[in-house]
């Protein structure tokens, strides 16, 4: 039985990935009288400013990784893309939260919805590509217009296409890499909306209220909660992202998409994907939570209770993207909090920051 005893103060935790989630996590974990130790192959790492703690060496370097783990009491990671031979390599030697399952399933699309349909949880029909004959195939079974995705490494809408005809098929096909790739049903939703649910190491399941997200130019624009759908339907995502975390034996916070699917009755919901780290629709979190997400991912992966989620105002999460982040200063009032993630490069489509605006019941 594994060891889930509370870690004390002064614990060190490793993060792997040294972006903006690696930074706020770290932040967080000092709140709480952690060190963080960072490990990024990318020198200039946003996250590397919070901590005087870090290993700027590439994931396959098995000496660096293991002096890490040597330095390091617990690891953690920021993003779902750690290679897999990295993972089990430091599993082996200091406790992975959330563990490598959750990895292997969330990296690979196919993965991913196979193991969301074994547990009886609905996605959107799809079908494998592995040819361009596959294609054709898949796109005979779930019609146009339909979605064309990688299975690995896609994000912020990279690695997938829209086909509406059989024209662009194989152009797409040709286009998207690494392969094979999946083929989904284009789902009439109404909404998008996503919710951060957290598992401890005792087994107990908090979930936050469920975020409404906007996207452009397939990036995240705003979260807005409460979400405009029904409570009934809210309940019903938090019980699929605790379905979900209980499944994986999941230690730690992880965000759930949905799309909101009308119906003649009432709506019903697809889960889009899941991503094993604190969520950028939660940034709401930390303006109008007692314990945000990523101090709840700490408590989580130290062992130590779960603070409650409850959500003591309405609030909206605004990204900065690009440029955007250069009106902060201007744009600020008594019901703004902003958040910069100190990144040295300044351009389109990458994330700069974000604000959380309270909203007042006059506000829309």
């Amino acid at each position: 039985m594994p060891d889930i005893s509370p870690l004390p103060p002064g614990t060190t935790i490793g993060i792997l990935g040294g972006g903006q989630l690696g930074r706020m996590l770290s932040l967080a974990a000092s709140r709480l009288g952690m060190r963080t130790h960072i490990y990024c192959p990318d020198p200039n790492s946003p996250a590397f400013e919070v901590t005087p703690h870090k290993t700027v060496a590439a994931y396959e370097d098995e000496t660096a990784l293991a002096a890490f783990a040597n330095a390091v009491d617990v690891i953690t990671y920021e993003f779902e893309n750690v290679p897999a031979a990295t993972a089990d390599f430091l599993a082996a030697r200091k406790p992975l939260r959330p563990g490598a399952r959750a990895l292997s399933v969330s990296q690979d699309r196919l993965a991913e919805k196979a193991f969301l349909s074994s547990k009886n949880i609905p996605v959107a029909p799809y079908r494998p590509v592995a040819s361009p004959e596959e294609l054709e195939s898949a796109i005979t079974d779930l019609g146009l217009p339909a979605v064309l995705k990688t299975t690995r490494l896609g994000y912020d809408g990279k690695g997938q296409r829209v086909l509406r005809d059989r024209a662009e098929a194989a152009e797409a096909f040709a286009a998207l890499s690494p392969k094979p790739l999946v083929l989904e049903a284009f789902v009439p939703f109404s909404q998008e909306i996503s919710v951060v649910v957290a598992r401890s190491l005792s087994g107990e399941v908090r979930s936050y209220d469920p975020a409404e997200n906007v996207h452009r130019n397939h990036i995240l624009a705003t979260s807005t909660v409460p979400a405009a759908i029904p409570p009934s339907l809210a309940k019903h995502a938090g019980l699929i992202a605790k379905a979900i975390v209980v499944a994986l034996d999941y230690v730690g916070v992880l965000g759930v998409e949905f799309f909101v699917v009308p119906g003649e009755s009432r709506p019903t919901l697809l889960v889009n994907e899941i991503a094993p780290r604190v969520h950028n629709s939660g940034h709401w979190t930390e303006a109008v939570c007692l314990t945000d997400q990523f101090e709840q991912h700490i408590r989580a992966i130290l062992g130590w209770p779960l603070g409650d989620p409850a959500r003591l105002a309405d609030v909206v999460m605004e990204n900065l993207v690009g440029d955007e982040v250069n009106r902060v200063p201007s744009a600020l009032d008594g019901l703004t909090q902003p958040h910069l993630y100190g990144k040295l490069q300044t351009r389109p489509g990458r994330k700069m920051g974000h604000v959380n605006r309270l909203l007042r019941p006059d506000q829309p």
